[in-house]
């Protein structure tokens, strides 16, 4: 795994709405930015556990991009279940099992 993907997974899951911390947000997003596409299916599964409770104003959405510039699927995305947040039903969607929508996920 690169240098920089390591640096991101290690900093842990994105922040939310809430923080007061600025900076942090900015410096997530210049974490991001520095890895450069596309990355390894081993990358993008790390990059997974990172999302946070919300899209922490955009990030969130720049790691979902970038996670989906890895060659084929991800090798452990499982089916989300009722709890689940939207990242991981909207990688689920994506990647696990395209056909399936929200309404099939809460049956």
């Amino acid at each position: 795994m690169r240098p920089e993907v390591q640096a991101f997974v290690a900093d842990g899951p994105l922040p939310d709405w809430d923080t007061d911390d600025e900076e942090l947000v900015d410096r997530r997003g210049r974490q991001i930015d520095a890895i450069s596409a596309p990355v390894t299916p081993d990358e993008a599964q790390a990059l997974a556990g990172c999302f946070g409770p919300d899209d922490c104003y955009g990030v969130a959405w720049s790691l979902l991009h970038l996670i989906e510039t890895s060659p084929g699927p991800l090798p452990a995305v499982t089916r989300p279940g009722p709890d689940a947040d939207v990242w991981h039903r909207t990688l689920w969607n994506r990647w696990g099992n395209p056909g399936l929508t929200d309404e099939d996920l809460t049956r």
